[in-house]
């Protein structure tokens, strides 16, 4: 038989926690080794013969605490069955006294077996009790599970495809499709072919064998697959997980839906490719009438001209003149039109007046191309509620486009029609044409700002890109739908526009055209000019100074203002961009003044948008022209003046 001190160092050598119990409900401790003192930082005095219950007290404080119980249970089991029992990882915390002499409980957890132990005459003499503090073990398993529920709740929030991939991306594991794609909680060995469009897969495969060559991690946006079969776009990416040797067993990967946003990167890609279309035709046409203006300026000063062909001369500069001012105001009533900033003058209208209205306009370029045109009006008494000028102006554009882009001889139709979906709502107005026609994508943009046609060296086709989309908003702004198709090109175009109609028929108002004033030549005037730039102050002067008008000229504000106290002028012409102080300032202190409080204080600049007429009239004009400015129209102004006056 083995000797008694070889159990004793046996027992107290054993790297975990034990000792004996008393097999009573009080559990004394009897005995107890080295490795539990250690890890309850008790001594053997403390401990043996003190019920173990006592020693090791549960937290009244502490309702989670069921350590006390839960052991008490056990122990009791092992009295009662005569079997050893296990308590695996149980939350018993101790009690440990600080340096302060406070006690506070510390959080442990122990996983303990209790086994009975029999005397010689079979009775139960003693339970053996080992236990080992696992408090690190549970602590990492319940951040682990912590970690786990966090990325599974980030998984679910959100909308990204989930994956994982094997080693060498041979395999799928798991995919969380997201509606995007389709699930696949199990192996999937052909997730290649079947998701990656055959265009996009050698880039795919690059991606992956750098990813794997380097261990880095995997980045790519491509086309997919989706679920329901159309094809997409995504950004994928997937970060390698390594094991305790630095070797790849994982990859986990997500991937954003990025359909919508690549295509409207597409469409911000064409729409800055129109943009500088439309730039480069827009200097190609500012550049055209510039030419002849030059060359004209540098006729006048290098030759001393007879009265007939400084006449012509000058013919050439007001005909460019007048193209660039058409061009410059065609621009900025564009601008106007689609930013919404119209107001309508609204009224009950003849659909087929308007429809006269229109290709009366555009009868000149249709007899000059020899087109046939054939007009199918509405019903009399068909009305809408809009404005005159503009929806003429809508309905001119489309046919003036339409015998522009229609080679000679052609055919052109313009049409009224109930709308077929909505008869008693709503009429159609058409225009047909046997022309050039349309590009499917082109006529799917054709109301587009800066949309054209391809533009060829000859500018046979191809326009501004402003004219349909100023139809399109003028349109809306009525209420109304553009539409256009085309069978393709060299097939002939259809432009329609639908506008909701008046509810009752109302008789069209009779067309009061405004008057004409055609005035003479008006009488003499003090006219005072103020412009910085001198070459545009001397030639208006000289102009009015044709017109028998006695003027002077200000480049500065203040000096105006001082010519204005001595000589008391009947008209100042103003511009509005001046140094010192600009010419809403130089108008409200010419209007303080007694000499000019009465005087016609014209504008005369460059800002033509609404916002700009209205800063003007508020600072005290009483007219706004833009420049190059309507001489007709300041003849008219200047004489309406002297009637006024005289």
């Amino acid at each position: 038989m083995l000797p008694f001190t070889l159990f004793e160092s046996v027992f107290n050598s054993s790297p975990f926690g034990h000792y004996l119990l008393s097999p009573t409900p009080e559990a004394i401790i009897l005995a107890v080794n080295d490795a539990f003192l250690k890890a309850s930082v008790r001594t053997r005095g403390e401990l043996v013969g003190v019920s173990l219950f006592d020693a090791f007290p549960g937290n009244p404080d502490d309702s989670d605490d069921t350590g006390v119980t839960d052991l008490r249970a056990s122990l009791a089991q092992v009295r009662e069955t005569g079997q050893p029992h296990t308590l695996p990882a149980v939350r018993y915390p101790i009690p440990v006294v600080l340096s302060t002499g406070e006690t506070v409980f510390e959080e442990r957890f122990w996983s303990s077996t209790s086994t009975p132990i029999y005397g010689p005459d079979g009775a139960l003499a003693c339970i053996s009790h080992s236990n080992r503090d696992v408090t690190d073990q549970v602590r990492s398993e319940a951040a682990m599970r912590e970690s786990e529920k966090r990325f599974r709740a980030l998984t679910n929030a959100t909308a990204e495809v989930i994956y994982c991939m094997s080693p060498d991306w041979a395999e799928l594991r798991h995919l969380e499709g997201r509606g995007l794609l389709k699930d696949s909680a199990g192996s999937d060995r052909v997730w290649f072919e079947e998701y990656i469009p055959l265009e996009e897969q050698a880039s795919v495969n690059q991606a992956i064998e750098r990813a794997i060559r380097d261990s880095t991690v995997y980045e790519l946006e491509h086309r997919v697959r989706r679920a329901d079969g159309s094809s997409g776009w995504i950004l994928s990416r997937a970060v390698p997980m390594f094991d305790a040797d630095g070797k790849v067993y994982e990859w986990i990967g997500a991937a954003s839906d990025i359909t919508e946003r690549r295509a409207s990167e597409e469409k911000l890609r064409e729409a800055d490719r129109r943009k500088d279309e439309f730039l480069a035709m827009l200097a190609h046409e500012l550049r055209n009438p510039l030419a002849p203006i030059g060359a004209a300026a540098e006729l006048l000063q290098r030759m001393k001209l007879d009265e007939a062909m400084i006449k012509r001369t000058s013919q050439i500069i007001g005909r460019q003149v007048g193209h660039m001012t058409a061009l410059i105001d065609d621009l900025l009533d564009v601008s106007r039109v689609t930013r919404g900033l119209v107001e309508l003058d609204r009224a009950p209208l003849d659909v087929g007046a308007v429809m006269h209205e229109a290709v009366e306009q555009v009868v000149p370029l249709i007899g000059a191309r020899r087109h046939d045109l054939a007009l199918r009006l509405p019903p009399a008494g068909i009305m809408v509620s809009g404005d005159r000028k503009r929806l003429v102006q809508v309905v001119a554009n489309l046919l003036n486009n339409a015998a522009k882009y229609t080679p000679e001889g052609g055919r052109l139709e313009v049409n009224a029609y109930p709308d077929a979906a909505q008869p008693n709502q709503r009429l159609c107005i058409e225009v047909l044409d046997n022309g050039i026609g349309m590009a499917p994508d082109l006529a799917a943009r054709a109301f587009e700002l800066f949309a054209q046609a391809e533009r060829t060296s000859d500018r046979a086709s191809g326009g501004r890109g402003l004219g349909r989309a100023r139809v399109k908003s003028l349109v809306e702004l009525h209420g109304g739908q553009v539409a256009c198709d085309s069978a393709g090109p060299g097939r002939g175009s259809r432009f329609s526009i639908c506008l909701p109609l008046l509810t009752t028929h109302v008789p069209a108002p009779a067309p009061q055209g405004d008057p004409q004033h055609l005035p003479g030549q008006p009488e003499s005037l003090r006219v005072m000019v103020v412009d910085d730039n001198v070459d545009a102050a001397v030639t208006l002067s000289m102009l009015l100074e044709s017109g028998g008008h006695r003027v002077v000229v200000e480049h500065e504000a203040l000096k105006a203002l001082e010519h204005a106290r001595a000589s008391s002028p009947q008209v100042c012409l103003l511009d509005i961009g001046l140094p010192e102080i600009d010419g809403l300032e130089l108008a409200r202190r010419l209007r303080a003044l007694p000499q000019t409080a009465g005087a016609l204080l014209v504008a005369v600049t460059g800002y033509g948008q609404e916002s700009d007429r209205a800063r003007i009239l508020d600072a005290g004009f009483d007219h706004h022209l833009v420049k190059p400015i309507d001489i007709a129209r300041l003849d008219a102004l200047l004489a309406e003046r002297h009637r006024a006056i005289a």
